[in-house]
């Protein structure tokens, strides 16, 4: 294979996932402007590594395994917690969609650690067995577990207030 198909075989494959690696790397970062930036970076690193990536059973657990560490090496560096500016969401919730559950989930999503994080995207958004979410993240199939339930607990200590208000004042 010349240089010229792999480049286009990298083209057409980004052409067609770009959209699903942004949505991944927002759910990983929860800003859209730095969920394009890491997934931008990620398609980098994946170019580079293209023969390896196209031999790959999958090249959708190749990508999501670049763009995962991408994340989780970004959140390790100081550059992270030097320059992190917030902002409203540019994707407006569904016309079902509960919008105070829907930022709370993404607030306190935001607040979990990166490997946490990254768990639980890959498991509950990804949709991945808890091997495939640890071949994705490098780690043992326990980590997986023991990410997933401090993060699953987590989010439940602090969503529960959001979904079961108390109203002071009344009686039952």
């Amino acid at each position: 294979m010349t240089q010229a198909d792999r480049e286009a075989d990298f083209t057409e494959y980004i052409s067609a996932r770009s959209p699903w690696l942004v949505r991944v790397a927002y759910l990983l970062c929860g800003d859209w402007h730095r969920a394009e930036d890491l997934a931008q970076v990620a398609a980098g690193k994946l170019f580079q590594h293209w023969a390896r990536a196209a031999r790959a059973d999958s090249i959708d657990a190749y990508a999501r395994r670049v763009l995962v560490n991408t994340f989780i090496t970004e959140k390790r560096s100081g550059w992270s917690r030097l320059a992190i500016l917030t902002r409203e969401p540019d994707e407006p919730a569904g016309a079902d969609a509960d919008l105070d559950v829907s930022l709370d989930l993404r607030a306190a999503l935001d607040r979990l650690p990166p490997r946490q994080r990254a768990t639980v995207v890959l498991r509950f958004y990804c949709d991945l067995t808890i091997e495939q979410t640890a071949e994705a993240m490098g780690c043992s199939a326990g980590n997986v577990k023991s990410q997933s339930s401090r993060a699953l607990s987590t989010l439940r200590k602090r969503l529960e207030p959001s979904l079961h208000p108390t109203f002071e004042g009344l009686s039952s």
